[in-house]
């Protein structure tokens, strides 16, 4: 079984738990409220804080040698900004990817400077593959109408490794706490569909050498499986560097191994996440 760290307000929104909850687990919130203190809680502005809760993952990751990964996962390649106006209150959500807390916490610096007329810079960050740094803040607005809210659109989403930056110009008008809950999580949404947010699978590239009769069959196997080809060499054999899912490695090998007839060569060379954007296959380290 595969767990996550992960903030209680938020479990029972998710149904990946493959056995029955523990009765005394029943009530989260005051389960949580009981135990914050024997936990080593965060807390980042009013009316946020975080304890440690498990979810468990299913089939969404795999242990991979010794390290626990994510066989696929969404994240933000490249940010974005959007803008609603919510009764004469102007939000401003800014994204950006980020690989540590020390990024995500850079981020909301600049933006406190870049906006630093703002009555409100609300944020939120998820970063791991366990999400092991998710934090968020409600930055003076009434508690739990702002940085709750950011975080659910993010794991609504299943968005990893992300930070929003939620700036709110105060208009004159009160909006109340239903109101605010729906500012913030549509200015979330917005700036999320301004922003490039791409799937990440866990792979292997495979080189595969057979000679210049069996290039067809490869060739027609890795377009019928959709593999990317990251590149090819013609020699006296032909080499053709394959990017394959991790979940299918052994079928894939097997197939051309079989539709060669053995005349073939396969090998490991690198186990790293891919991504198609726009059509072109990007790789990342693992």
């Amino acid at each position: 079984m595969i767990f996550l760290l992960y903030n209680p307000f938020y479990y029972t929104k998710f149904a990946y738990v493959n056995k029955p909850l523990n009765k005394k687990f029943i009530n989260i919130y005051d389960y949580y409220h009981k135990q914050k203190q024997k936990e080593n809680v965060r807390n980042e502005g009013k009316g946020s804080s975080f304890g440690k809760f498990v979810i468990d993952l299913g089939k969404k990751s795999a242990k991979i040698g010794r390290k626990r990964m994510l066989l696929q996962y969404k994240t933000v390649y490249q940010g974005g900004e959007g803008e609603i106006t919510e009764k004469k209150s102007k939000f401003i959500a800014t994204v950006r990817p980020v690989k540590t807390e020390e990024e995500a916490l850079a981020f909301l610096e600049e933006m406190k400077k870049k906006y630093w007329d703002a009555r409100h810079n609300c944020y939120v960050y998820s970063i791991g593959k366990n999400r092991e740094y998710t934090r968020c803040s409600d930055d003076g607005e009434p508690s739990g109408t702002a940085g709750r809210p950011m975080l659910d659109v993010i794991l609504g989403e299943d968005i990893y490794d992300v930070a929003v930056v939620v700036t709110r110009y105060f208009g004159g008008v009160l909006l109340g706490t239903g109101g605010l809950v729906r500012a913030y999580s549509k200015a979330v949404q917005e700036g999320l569909g301004n922003s490039t947010v791409i799937e990440k699978k866990y792979g292997y590239s495979l080189s595969v050498t057979t000679d210049y009769t069996g290039i067809g069959k490869l060739q027609y196997i890795a377009g019928e499986r959709g593999l990317p080809i990251l590149d090819s060499e013609y020699t006296d054999k032909v080499v053709l560097h394959l990017m394959v899912p991790s979940e299918e490695r052994e079928a894939v090998e097997k197939e051309i191994t079989e539709g060669l007839n053995g005349r073939v060569k396969i090998q490991k060379e690198k186990e790293l996440y891919f991504a198609s954007i726009e059509g072109e296959v990007k790789l990342f380290e693992s």
